[in-house]
């Protein structure tokens, strides 16, 4: 009886979650219309109606079609459209092509939605407690909620490149705030062990193994790297001085492609933000810099980013709390003052914008991808990007912890990206 009970309390906690993550996709595209929806700006800018459809596709495929006894696709062509990467399943449309498909409509996109979302709760009723079903599920539900943040990232360059710069919606007005100066917090190295264990529970496979590793003492920052800061390193000189650049990056800044934060006007006042644009909060930390930019600036300040084990063994321990998308901010916002931080004197290690580290995304000791095609989520992009933590105003709490690792490219810049500093003690 007691095993029935606990089936019983696993669907349902599933189904709740399940429910949880789709209403939450709605309701973040509430304020957009369909024309915005079918928009893609760059590359690596997915259209919402493309998000929306592959997260659907993602249930559909790896979910209900192997599972759900008797589960009718709704239609069987719009794999190869909505397939991100997934090779092993089949073809896909070249991602910087996503823009040019009118059809399927958003609205028939939409229906194909709700069509798997019944055939979804039908699912979880029937066999949600199957361990690989239950495991399946979560995984979609976490996939959602990345979706979830790169579709406000994504937006927020599709209304950028509009001249009549529309607002995603009314941003509250800045806070009144007592920030902390900035200063270097000392921590401690020595054997430390990063990862996540077998006991969690839930992450990606790219957080495991946990293993050990030596580390040198070092010192953080006790906050992030905030706007009138990098202001002082463009006035400085910072994009004309090549000493402090890695090669790739002034290869950019040579051809114009790096010349302030992304969303900065040229005389570094105002900048564009899911509000439309505003001026420049002075105390905020600095977003929408690549990897080359923080590195540069941490070379100027005569220091260094952190080593991703180093930001986790900071982070170790600490609660997720910070400027997260749970609480309706959508910006980066000042380090709360003094008292706020995680014991260490560290604040805003969750939150705000995503960190870079000077780690590149490679396979920890012992990795091993997850089997079949879902092996390739993760371990299939462990080759030329770097790891950031933390999460942004773009990501949900309960989504984070202190082993989670994301990754992209050095030359990114449309996600909520910043840094904090790190040096040798």
């Amino acid at each position: 009886m007691q095993s029935v009970i606990r089936a019983a309390r696993g669907r349902e906690q599933l189904a709740n979650d399940y429910v949880r993550a789709r209403r939450a996709t709605i309701e973040l595209i509430a304020p957009l219309d369909p024309e915005d929806c079918v928009i893609q700006t760059l590359p690596e800018v997915s259209p919402t109606k493309w998000h929306i459809a592959h997260v659907t596709w993602f249930f559909e495929t790896f979910c209900l079609k192997p599972w759900l006894q008797g589960y009718e696709p709704f239609d069987e062509r719009f794999g190869q459209i909505f397939n991100s990467y997934y090779y092993g399943v089949g073809p896909m449309h070249p991602r910087e092509r996503r823009g040019v498909l009118s059809r399927p409509s958003f609205r028939l996109v939409l229906a194909w939605r709700r069509h798997v979302d019944e055939a979804m709760e039908k699912l979880i009723e029937t066999v949600g407690d199957e361990p690989e079903v239950a495991k399946r599920v979560t995984l979609g539900i976490h996939h959602e909620e990345q979706h979830q943040e790169l579709l406000l990232a994504d937006i927020k360059h599709v209304f950028f490149s509009n001249p009549l710069a529309p607002a995603y919606l009314a941003l509250q007005a800045a806070r009144e705030t007592a920030h902390p100066g900035f200063a270097f917090v000392s921590l401690q190295g020595g054997r430390v062990r990063i990862g996540a264990g077998p006991d969690a529970p839930f992450c990606f496979d790219n957080e495991t193994p946990r293993h050990e590793l030596l580390l040198q003492d070092f010192e953080l920052g006790n906050r992030l790297v905030t706007n009138s800061e990098y202001r002082r390193f463009i006035q400085d000189g910072g994009y004309r001085d090549p000493r402090l650049w890695l090669a790739d990056g002034w290869s950019l800044v040579e051809s114009g492609a790096l010349e302030r934060p992304l969303y900065w006007s040229e005389d570094l006042a105002r900048e564009f933000t899911l509000g439309g644009w505003r001026d420049i909060e002075e105390d905020a930390p600095v977003a929408h810099v690549s990897y080359f930019e923080a590195d540069a600036y941490a070379r100027w300040a005569d220091a260094r980013l952190p080593l991703e084990a180093e930001w986790e063994t900071a982070a170790a321990g600490t609660p997720v709390h910070g400027n997260l998308l749970d609480g309706g901010t959508f910006r980066p916002l000042p380090a709360q003052p003094v008292g706020s931080g995680n014991g260490r004197g560290l604040r805003q290690l969750w939150g705000d914008v995503w960190e870079w580290t000077s780690s590149p995304y490679v396979a920890y000791p012992g990795f091993r991808p997850l089997p079949g095609a879902l092996g390739e989520y993760n371990g299939k992009f462990m080759s030329g990007q770097m790891v950031v933590r933390g999460g942004s105003c773009a990501t949900w709490q309960s989504h984070l912890r202190a082993s989670y690792r994301s990754f992209f490219y050095p030359r990114d810049r449309w996600q909520f990206l910043g840094f904090r500093l790190a040096r040798d003690r």
